[in-house]
């Protein structure tokens, strides 16, 4: 079995959710299967601490999950337009990996989810694959030919699969939502058994 690395960060449950869904349509192909990962949150003070394992989710990911992946994806909530800090803290501290091409050559896919339409949905997506480019990683989109990418009301956008969680952070990804991000979960697996 190939693992897919599923690495996210979720603060009311809707990155998780999409997580979630894309590791289902990863596991849908055949010799591939998903790891899911989240990352600790980060304290605006110095003695604040997460415990070592998450009291629920996903556990932490570690280094050697992105040496052991054949692909990555990797998702985070919308912070003004950006990823969290909690996931770009974790993307600074991957400097051994970026000197050393771990994650050089493997397939890449991202995705988000915002408190409203127009949130800042495309821009996060676009910041998430800075460090992934920096890293060599090969970024894999959502065709137009996916057709709710065209009627969805919800989230969606061809740099990747997303979801609006409203004012109240409602998780529930719509019909639209959950389908694209599926569908992103199988065209990372059949691209990552392709290359490797």
């Amino acid at each position: 079995m190939k693992d897919i690395l599923v690495l996210y960060y979720s603060h009311r449950g809707s990155v998780r959710a999409l997580a979630e869904r894309i590791a289902c349509g990863i596991e849908s192909v055949s010799g591939i299967q998903a790891r899911l990962r989240t990352v600790p949150r980060v304290s605006t003070v110095c003695e604040a601490t997460e415990p070592g394992i998450p009291a629920s989710g996903a556990p932490y990911v570690e280094f050697s999950d992105l040496e052991e992946c054949v692909a990555l994806a990797l998702g985070s909530p919308v912070r003004f337009g950006n990823m969290a800090a909690p996931m770009k803290y974790f993307w600074d501290g991957t400097i051994a990996g970026w000197q050393n091409g771990t994650l050089s050559g493997k397939p890449a896919c991202v995705f988000t989810s915002s408190g409203s339409h127009h949130g800042g949905n495309e821009s996060t997506l676009l910041s998430m694959m800075l460090p992934l480019l920096h890293h060599g990683m090969l970024i894999m989109g959502l065709p137009y030919t996916e057709p709710e990418l065209s009627s969805t009301s919800g989230g969606g956008t061809p740099y990747g699969p997303s979801h609006v969680a409203g004012v109240t952070g409602n998780p529930m990804l719509t019909e639209a939502e959950s389908r694209l991000a599926f569908v992103q979960g199988q065209r990372i697996a059949k691209l990552a058994q392709k290359l490797s």
